[in-house]
């Protein structure tokens, strides 16, 4: 008999849920759309290249500091379409509501959602609305689908190159320790928010800055480290970071160290992750740096021949360490 069962960690976007997407879901559906196992599928309809995806947002608490799940359902659907090189157009919303959730927080989290929208250009544009029993949903569950159209190249995994530079725009675990702090009323730095935000204002200005520009990814559940280990997963190249060079906030850090996390695997909903030959990583850079979501960018890496399929780092004390993916669940219900 078949004992297996799913636990929260199948959700944490480490190496279990990987392990369920591959096992499961992709050897069910599979298919040369999403067998890439990008953020968003390319489709190629009447000339036209449209990226399309979805998302299901279940965090807890629903509001914390620097945003709600309203703001989150499109900050998040926004960046998986842009991590592709796409435009965002619009959005579907999709509510699973429990009974006896109150009329005016939904309000709220439905005006947050129309502002965030707003911010980024883009429409809701269709949408469903179910109703449990009390007790079967947590307060709200919401899903976006978006699509977006693909202006120029698509940002592919298979265009990374020996050499090329690793950036991320700002300070990471941002976000994830801001719901912690919420959720279990930590007390902590009053300065703490999320840095959820939509990032297509941004990564249209990379797009646009280099032709040079090979992938792009929101590192979000698993943090920094799950995201370049996606990247270098049985490829034949590795890459090594230099930990004094990755952003982090102190109130990040001082949290970490308190509760014993590591900052790497803390989830992010406003950085991205962008690999780009390395002629062109300082324009990249400094482009970013004008814009207030890229004022922190920081070159953190280097693909490298070495270490291939591996991410490495160096670290403050002069050492080398290997980062894996994350195994276990660190911090669930965050996005």
């Amino acid at each position: 008999m078949d004992d297996k069962i799913i636990s929260l960690a199948h959700g944490s976007g480490g190496k279990l849920m990987h392990d369920l997407i591959k096992g499961l879901f992709l050897s069910k559906f599979d298919n040369p759309l999403l067998s890439n196992l990008s953020d968003s599928a390319i489709l190629n309809i009447a000339g036209a290249k449209l990226a399309f995806t979805t998302d299901t947002y279940v965090v807890k608490p629903i509001f914390f500091p620097g945003g709600d799940i309203g703001k989150l359902a499109v900050c998040g659907t926004v960046n998986d379409l842009s991590v592709m090189g796409a435009k965002p157009l619009c959005l579907s919303c999709g509510l699973v509501i429990e009974e006896g959730f109150e009329y005016e927080m939904l309000e709220k989290v439905i005006d947050a959602m129309k502002v965030a929208a707003c911010d980024a250009g883009i429409e809701i544009v269709t949408g469903d609305t179910k109703v449990v029993e009390k007790g079967k949903c947590d307060g709200l569950f919401i899903n976006t689908s978006g699509v977006g159209v693909v202006e120029k190249k698509v940002l592919s995994l298979e265009d990374i190159q020996i050499g090329d530079k690793v950036i991320i725009n700002g300070g990471i675990g941002e976000h994830g320790i801001a719901v912690l702090s919420a959720r279990e009323d930590l007390g902590l730095d009053s300065n703490i928010e999320s840095d959820c935000a939509s990032l297509n204002g941004l990564v249209s200005k990379i797009i646009n800055s280099s032709d040079k520009v090979r992938f792009m990814r929101d590192p979000t559940r698993g943090g920094l480290a799950t995201t370049l280990n996606e990247i270098v997963d049985r490829k034949d190249f590795g890459i090594i970071i230099d930990e004094e060079k990755i952003p982090i906030k102190d109130y990040v850090k001082g949290t970490c160290e308190l509760l014993g996390f590591d900052p790497l695997y803390i989830a992010n909903e406003g950085k991205v992750v962008i690999v780009v030959a390395a002629e062109d990583a300082s324009r990249v850079i400094d482009g970013m740096r004008g814009e207030p979501l890229g004022k922190d960018a920081e070159i953190i890496g280097e693909v490298v021949s070495q270490h291939k399929g591996k991410v490495c780092m160096k670290t403050l004390s002069g050492g080398t360490r290997i980062v894996d993916m994350l195994t276990g669940e660190q911090l669930p219900r965050i996005c």
